[in-house]
């Protein structure tokens, strides 16, 4: 499948400034406008510290990439990687199934600490912050050790397992458990600040912007709450059961549910502003979207990769992989890398949706990729990390 009538086409429908649904002014070509300013558009891009790479959870790099990829190095985990890793001054911090925390040097791959969680680190991605590395455990503990060396700073018990991935914000981490609770710690001594109730598990990471945090939850709904005191300042109804995290971009939040469909939402007027749906296969969209350009990026469990218009949900090109796409995608240097259960980690071209690379890494790709620094790294499920530049 290709993209409806061409880049040309396609980037005089982006440069409307309002949809007719009404979406709020998207930003469009600022980065992924022309090949030639690459190198200038993406300096600056050497970390990315959480999980989707930024609190908007955009999952876009500013970072330069060789315009072919190889495997520089890998790191043997010993059990399924799906946390996704950050990278933050040259170190890669990812969690495992072992239930290990590792910081790995980003140049060689070899191993700086390792921190043992207690139990099982699922989807819980690591966040890096103020010389901190956060994470949460399948036993339901949100751990903080240092950065430096691994050791332990303090942690925290939940009522039921923590999957969601730590947000550093203002002093703060936000963090969801399957306790049905977000929870505010203090960065420092992980004490509670506050906590909200929800009606379902929150799977989800937290959007941090603008001093609101928003989750899209396991009830059904999404739900924006102030971070300095948890007072929730709406919600609204998805429609369905949501194991996505929010991209927000330009004041507007997407995200997939188990209802087949991605949503894109105006957080002003919190209206849902348009519904996709694959018109040819109705599976669930568990993968986290990237958002940038005006264009929303998301994996589906219809095996695809789908690239949407921010403005109005239609189709630009949909890419088909050989299992589904759980992994959530990674913009960077006019690509979209994205893992597959299919065991590869693919390299489409951001504007068409052709593949440029794949990397064939051997086991299940659920984990997201990161990149930073010239560098793009993701866990594979048979316990392998892998680094290509």
């Amino acid at each position: 499948m290709r993209e409806v009538g061409g880049r040309e086409e396609g980037q005089k429908m982006l440069a409307r400034s309002i949809s007719r649904r009404g979406f709020l002014a998207l930003p469009v070509g600022l980065y992924f406008a022309g090949r030639a300013a690459r190198a200038q558009e993406f300096a600056g891009g050497d970390s990315w510290p959480q999980f989707r790479g930024n609190p908007a959870l955009t999952g876009f790099s500013r970072s330069g990439l060789a315009d072919s990829l190889r495997v520089l190095w890998t790191y043997e985990a010993g059990d399924s990687v799906e946390s996704s890793a950050a990278i933050v001054g040259g170190v890669v911090y990812v969690g495992s199934q072992k239930g290990d925390l590792v910081a790995l040097d980003l140049g060689s791959g070899r191993e700086r600490w390792k921190y043992g969680a207690g139990s099982p680190i699922g989807e819980s991605s690591p966040a890096v912050g103020g010389g901190a590395v956060y994470v949460g455990d399948l036993g339901g503990t949100v751990h903080a050790v240092s950065a430096r060396d691994g050791k332990r700073l303090w942690a925290f018990k939940t009522g039921g397992e923590v999957k969601a991935s730590p947000v550093v914000s203002a002093g703060k981490v936000l963090v969801g458990s399957y306790d049905q609770h977000l929870y505010c710690l203090a960065a420092r001594g992980g004490n509670v600040l506050w906590k909200l109730k929800t009606d379902g598990a929150v799977h989800c990471t937290a959007a941090v912007v603008g001093g609101v945090a928003y989750i899209s939850g396991c009830d059904e709904r999404l739900r924006a709450v102030r971070v300095a005191d948890g007072r929730q300042v709406f919600q609204l109804s998805s429609g369905a059961y949501t194991g996505a995290s929010p991209a927000i971009m330009a004041g507007n939040a997407f995200y997939g549910t188990f209802n087949n469909d991605v949503l894109g939402i105006n957080l002003v007027t919190r209206r849902v502003g348009w519904r996709y749906t694959n018109p040819e296969r109705q599976f669930p969209f568990y993968s986290s979207a990237g958002a940038v350009d005006a264009r929303v990026v998301v994996g589906g469990r219809d095996k695809a990769v789908h690239c949407l218009d921010a403005r109005n949900g239609a189709r630009h090109w949909a890419f088909n992989t050989q299992a589904r796409v759980d992994s959530s995608p990674a913009l960077a240097a006019g690509r979209v890398f994205v893992g597959s259960n299919d065991g590869r980690l693919y390299a489409l071209d951001f504007f068409s949706g052709d593949k440029a690379q794949e990397f064939n890494l051997g086991g299940p790709v659920s984990a997201s990729p990161a990149v930073a620094a010239g560098r793009v790294v993701v866990g594979t499920q048979d316990g392998r990390v892998y680094c290509l530049g």
